[in-house]
């Protein structure tokens, strides 16, 4: 089913419209109705009943995102929410790092407490928890060193407010997000190949393939980095939108 991205963010947010002081454009986007003075919306093409939002030159109309650059914001919007989330996690885990690394020796003592009342239990069933690769990996993470562990917190810390600055960028669709989230993510990308090499999960497959999508989707419909006319281009774009939404929806009345 194709989405009217058009008409559903006019029923989320509202109409916008607006009275140009060219007469003829003015006419094209004004009706009289029996309820009243009605104008035409500028991003779904609706008549709207009341006094228009605002009135000028037609090339000082609002710029009123639509049709595919609300599908832009909508996707660049979700990523932002996956960046939150991944950041809030992310800086969870760097507050566990750090409270372990602070208290690895009590940490240990309960650990292995747990695990002698544990490996009777386990061993009914014929498993070996003295050669499971969670308890083994849980005793090598005993044996790092605190300076490592604070390291390894400020890295994840770090790296977390790089993705929760991404997500505030990319929610408001700033240029400066769009090419931190592509260099970010991209710069990420081997480590992600690498750690599917050691182990396979359908976890890390769908981050990996999101985090690809999320690059080429970027890099390619806001043309950064020179591609498809770069900045020029885009912001010739968007000054032709602002240019022609008058023109444009009246061109459709007039069909």
């Amino acid at each position: 089913m194709k989405i009217d991205w058009d008409r559903r963010t006019c029923a989320r947010r509202g109409h916008v419209t607006y009275a140009p002081d060219e007469p003829r454009l003015r006419e094209r986007l004004y009706a009289e109705t029996a309820l009243g003075a009605a104008w035409r919306c500028l991003r779904c093409g609706d008549f709207a009943l009341g006094e228009p939002h605002g009135s000028g030159p037609a090339d000082h109309a609002p710029l009123v995102p639509r049709g595919k650059v609300l599908r832009d914001l909508f996707v660049l919007r979700f990523l932002a929410f996956e960046r939150a989330v991944r950041g809030v996690f992310i800086v969870l885990a760097a507050v566990a790092v750090w409270k372990f690394s602070n208290s690895q020796d009590a940490v240990r003592r309960l650990f292995d407490e747990y695990l002698d009342v544990l490996r009777p239990v386990f061993r009914h069933f014929h498993y070996d928890l003295d050669h499971s690769p969670i308890v083994d990996t849980l005793q090598k993470t005993f044996g790092y060193h605190h300076d490592t562990l604070v390291l390894v917190a400020v890295l994840l810390l770090a790296y977390a407010v790089i993705e929760l600055v991404e997500a505030v960028g990319l929610w408001y669709a700033r240029r400066w997000a769009e090419y931190l989230t592509v260099v970010a993510t991209a710069a990420f990308l081997p480590l992600e190949i690498y750690e599917l090499t050691e182990h396979v999960s359908w976890l890390k497959i769908a981050t990996l393939v999101l985090n690809i999508l999320a690059v080429l989707y970027i890099l390619l419909t806001k043309r950064l980095f020179g591609l498809r006319g770069g900045h020029r281009a885009f912001e010739a774009e968007r000054q032709s939108a602002s240019l022609l939404e008058v023109e444009e929806a009246a061109k459709t009345v007039a069909v």
